[in-house]
């Protein structure tokens, strides 16, 4: 008892005077929405892929002139009401040419220039300067130069799309910490003992610490991962309660096994050090250090 207290001291000191880790920096659906959303005149930020503060409030604001319900959720009736740049989400359309349109495209448009190549303006428009980045970027990754964004050419973008439904309705009382992490683990279908190391890691079970850049509580969660799992992996707004927090990092942990094919280890250093700095630099030595550490709980929460 007296080990685990003080792993638990180190756990909340290491969140107060280390930086920040990027939970989730860019995920493969906001630069769609942020397009939607400056073509309307309420998003005022670069095309980022952030699911930060200025999109959320530029959601809300958008959902307020459209007489919706003001959650700062983009979910299906704000997509609809979007119009064509609203739909259809990435990875949807298994075909994108000169003349598409949509939400879809502006993320091809986004994922184009991330890697370096030239599509004009991020508009969610397939034009000519668009069908000329994609035959760059066909030719610099050796497939077939058409000018085409096909099944090939998006999947070779290593960006995974999120699960599509919504989640079911949720029944069951959670009366504390333990009981929230085995009850949402095994809803979405993950070992207790896994969710229960990881969020031993991440603040030893104390729901009200916050971190430098935001993220808090058990489950150590930060504002654009939580928006981003409300958005595509949840489809409606989340309490923001201690079980509400628990059930926002296991989604977030149930998609990030799913984009590792269920590798446990990479989906733990994903959480940690955010997917996109994974697949950009491969796993640091802490992130390696603090897998290990998990893995190491894990079996004394089995």
């Amino acid at each position: 008892m007296r080990s685990r207290r003080l792993v638990a001291c180190l756990v909340v000191l290491a969140a107060l005077v280390l930086p920040a880790r990027a939970h989730a920096i860019t995920n493969p659906q906001i630069p769609g929405l942020q397009v939607a959303l400056k073509a309307r005149g309420l998003y005022h930020g670069s095309i980022d892929g952030i699911a930060g503060p200025l999109t959320a409030r530029a959601v809300r604001r958008f959902q307020r002139r459209a007489g919706l319900v003001v959650d700062g959720v983009a979910g299906p009736l704000t997509r609809g009401k979007l119009g064509r740049l609203g739909h259809p989400l990435f990875g949807h359309r298994h075909l994108l040419l000169r003349g598409s349109v949509g939400w879809d495209v502006s993320c091809l448009e986004f994922f184009l220039r991330a890697k370096g190549f030239r599509p004009g303006r991020i508009d969610g428009h397939y034009t000519r300067r668009t069908a000329r980045a994609v035959r760059g970027y066909q030719r610099a990754r050796h497939l077939v130069v058409d000018g085409i964004a096909g099944r090939q050419t998006l999947g070779s973008f290593g960006v995974l799309t999120v699960a599509r439904h919504a989640a079911a309705p949720v029944h069951g009382r959670r009366t504390n910490v333990r009981a929230s992490l085995t009850f949402w683990a095994r809803h979405y279908h993950l070992r207790p003992p896994l969710v229960k190391a990881l969020a031993w890691m991440e603040s030893g079970f104390q729901p009200h610490i916050r971190s430098g850049a935001g993220a808090w509580g058990v489950m150590q969660v930060t504002p654009g991962t939580w928006s981003y799992v409300e958005m595509f992996l949840i489809g409606h707004r989340v309490p923001r309660t201690t079980d509400g927090n628990v059930r926002v990092g296991v989604a977030y942990l149930h998609e990030l096994m799913r984009e590792s094919h269920f590798r446990e280890r990479r989906a733990l250093a994903a959480y940690n050090q955010g997917p996109g700095s994974v697949r950009a630099h491969g796993v640091y030595a802490e992130t390696r250090a603090f897998v290990a550490d998990v893995v190491a709980l894990e079996r004394r929460f089995d």
